[in-house]
């Protein structure tokens, strides 16, 4: 079990509290399409947000990525 508390840790981000991610990663996710027009009245302040967050999220799948060939 301490490989899927590691898996779990490697992902959640530092705000984050177990519970919520796990609450993030088991929601069932809408089409791409739910989306389109939906940044169209971001700032750009809100839209460089954005990108750091996605930028850290593809870091949380290369630290999984590593974990599992550990494992």
């Amino acid at each position: 079990m301490d490989d899927v508390y590691e898996l779990l840790k490697a992902l959640k981000s530092p705000e984050e509290s177990f519970s919520d991610e796990i609450r993030r990663l088991t929601t069932v996710k809408g089409s791409i399409l739910d989306f389109a027009g939906a940044w169209n009245e971001l700032s750009d302040k809100e839209a460089e947000k954005m990108k750091i967050r996605i930028r850290e999220r593809r870091g949380d799948r290369v630290r999984l990525n590593e974990l599992h060939q550990k494992g």
